[in-house]
């Protein structure tokens, strides 16, 4: 019961950042600037003598990511043509990861290093969640309820720990791109400057309560192996 609370509570909490976060987009796509995103993030990687990484539109509405693989920076169509406030900040946070990738910043390389383990974690707990659904319903154990519990507690630890990680990848890529939409003289103090950091922080609570619920997630399942060791 406690568990499905959890669940239930962040997805609440989830699904209200994210409202907010595109009324905030919303508010600020109508504050115009002379350049737009792409502009902004071509702009950007200019300034900073970073050549090799393309700037693209892809489809989607605040779909925009920068890709590793590739180095690209792709922009909805929402961000990529748009002259406004909300579309600067969003391009200059994307190429905030290209800079990222280009100086080494070790929290973005952990983060990539640890991407086919949480792959593997998640479907491990598949395995886990579907042979608990099947064992309820023949009503046998097909494996000991400790060993899951571990894990699980394996699973979530490490689901966890990305989680965090990739929210300060995500605060650092914000704090460049406000420094640099600052300094080039893009986005000036007053209405503008505020509005672009807000709407980064509205981007970012996102991030933060994904990490907050696996946290929860897993000090529920610490709990219960505890308290199934109690017993």
């Amino acid at each position: 019961m406690l568990l499905w609370i959890i669940i239930g509570a962040f997805a609440i909490l989830s699904m209200i950042v994210s409202w907010t976060l595109k009324s905030k987009f919303k508010k600020y796509s109508e504050i115009p600037l002379q350049y737009t995103g792409a502009q902004i993030a071509m702009k950007m990687l200019q300034d900073n003598h970073l050549n090799g990484v393309a700037v693209r539109p892809t489809d989607g509405s605040l779909t925009d990511y920068y890709d590793p693989s590739n180095r690209t920076v792709n922009l909805s169509s929402e961000v990529y043509s748009a002259s406004t406030v909300a579309a600067a900040a969003v391009a200059a946070h994307e190429t905030g990861h290209a800079l990222q990738h280009a100086q080494g910043y070790k929290a973005m390389a952990l983060r990539t290093a640890l991407v086919p383990v949480l792959n593997i974690s998640n479907t491990v707990l598949n395995v886990i969640f579907f042979g608990s659904f099947v064992a309820a319903i023949f009503m046998q154990n097909l494996f000991p309820w400790d060993l899951a519990l571990k894990i699980i507690i394996a699973s979530y630890t490490i689901m966890t720990l990305f989680s965090f990680i990739t929210l300060g990848v995500e605060i650092d890529a914000s704090r460049r791109a406000i420094n640099w939409l600052t300094e080039s003289g893009v986005i000036t103090y007053g209405v503008t400057r505020d509005s672009a950091v807000d709407a980064l922080k509205w981007a970012a609570y996102t991030y933060l309560v994904s990490a907050l619920s696996y946290l929860a997630t897993l000090l529920y399942y610490i709990l219960q192996f505890v308290g199934s060791n109690r017993d």
